[in-house]
């Protein structure tokens, strides 16, 4: 007895106890911070600049995400040793690049590994040169040859804003009015300057999100998931950030899993160190599934949202542990487990979203919600005022459940989510349709 109580009492001292700072303010963010909380290695998190929910497990810091400098001046003082960042701009942006330069060790890939989500036209090209399969394609810089590629084109067919659109800059196009609005829009600036602009063919088949964790040596799968991006139900209507996603994906099977894996993940990290660099953070392939075969459409550089939120309550790891394996180049070590239970999450957004829609409206019901095993809730569009939870964005909250069928889970969310009664929100009741309905 005497003994146990000096190894405890010794491997108090002897445990190194970090301090983490996660760059976003969504739900993918709140996720990460809820599940890094529960890390026997963490004694501190700061949120840059985090939200309503972060506030109640972390210190929100208020910065300007684009002034790495002002970061870096705020890490150092705050004796952060590992920062994870969430979304993709900084990314994009290179702030890997930057911090490691500092010596302040950083989750993510660095910026020309981040060109993968940066530019689509250059994951296009590199699906050419490494023949992934995709979509057939032209990449065009005047709009004068963009309407005249589609003169002589194949309907539908989709345009894509070649840079960072925060999941908006897609346009499906059933015929050439369409593509001729989709192709001004792109060029007029809707999703920033656009000197190109991408056309593709439409694959027709379902989608999947399949995830990938690397620490630039070696690489571990990291589950799959289906994303709803549409903003109505039945999968119509305007894109979004995504209404609400389930995991595992029902398309999934061993022989799909090979394929993805040998003929899209490998060639694409082959492809990197071509490019003198090498992959390191979280690697989502959104794919497009048909008769068992996958084909890319897009890459992005850091867990999906809400994917992120309806993947992590699978994991049994300590999420910190793997997040310092990829930092560190040790993922090797680590032996990834999960429960075999299936998730679902539903986005509760503001009305009008994504569109027009007004902020700072109050949650008034949220704290009296009794939430049972399994069950989450992750703050997306959140901030407080006086110690009360208001809107803050499109995507307010993430309703997650993890059970034994998707079925179960939707219909318990939706239970939480009208037990809520905030009336300026809505949401799709039809999450998972495909896996529960068909």
């Amino acid at each position: 007895f005497i003994f146990a109580n000096f190894l405890y009492i010794f491997s108090l001292y002897t445990i190194n106890y970090m301090k983490v700072g996660i760059i976003g303010s969504g739900g993918r963010e709140h996720a990460l911070c809820y599940f890094i909380k529960k890390s026997a290695k963490v004694d501190k998190i700061y949120c840059f600049p985090g939200n309503a929910g972060t506030s109640k497990i972390a210190e929100n810091i208020q910065a300007d995400l684009n002034n790495f400098e002002e970061l870096k001046n705020i890490i150092i003082e705050k004796e952060i040793d590992y920062l994870i960042v969430g979304p993709e701009k900084p990314l994009v942006d290179g702030i890997v690049d930057f911090f490691e330069k500092h010596k302040i060790k950083t989750f993510g890939p660095n910026k020309i590994a981040a060109e993968l989500e940066g530019s689509k036209i250059f994951t296009k090209k590199l699906c050419q040169k490494y023949k992934i399969p995709t979509a057939d394609f032209g990449v065009f810089n005047k709009s004068a040859d963009a309407f005249k590629f589609i003169e002589s084109s194949n309907f539908p067919l989709v345009v894509k804003a070649d840079g960072l659109a925060a999941g908006k800059g897609v346009y499906i196009c059933e015929d050439k009015n369409m593509a001729y609005q989709a192709i001004q829009e792109v060029f007029g600036g809707k999703f920033g300057l656009a000197k190109e602009i991408l056309i593709e063919e439409f694959l027709d088949g379902e989608e999947m999100s399949y995830f990938i964790i690397s620490d630039g040596k070696t690489y571990k799968k990291f589950q799959t998931a289906q994303d709803h991006k549409r903003v109505f139900e039945g999968d119509k209507g305007k894109n979004t950030g995504g209404m609400g996603a389930y995991s595992p994906s029902k398309l999934i099977n061993e022989e799909l899993d090979r394929k993805i894996i040998s003929k899209i993940i490998e060639p694409t990290l082959k492809g990197l160190i071509d490019f003198k660099t090498n992959f390191k953070g979280f690697l989502y392939a959104g794919l497009m599934i048909k008769n068992n075969e996958p084909y890319l459409i897009e890459y992005n550089v850091r867990m999906g949202d809400p994917e992120c939120q309806t993947i992590l309550p699978r994991l049994k790891n300590d999420i910190m542990e793997v997040l310092e394996g990829s930092i560190n180049g040790e993922l090797e070590n680590i032996n990834l487990s999960w429960h075999e239970s299936k998730s679902l999450s539903i986005v509760l957004c503001s009305k009008g979203y994504p569109d027009k829609f007004k902020n700072e409206i109050e949650i008034k019901n949220l704290d009296n919600l009794d939430l049972k095993d399994k069950e989450f809730i992750f703050h997306a569009g959140t901030k407080m005022i006086e110690d009360k939870t208001f809107s803050n964005g499109g995507r307010v909250l993430n309703f997650v459940k993890q059970s034994e069928s998707y079925k179960k889970s939707r219909e318990d969310i939706i239970s939480l989510i009208n037990n809520l009664k905030w009336e300026n929100g809505f949401y799709r009741k039809d999450i998972g349709f495909k896996a529960i309905d068909k």
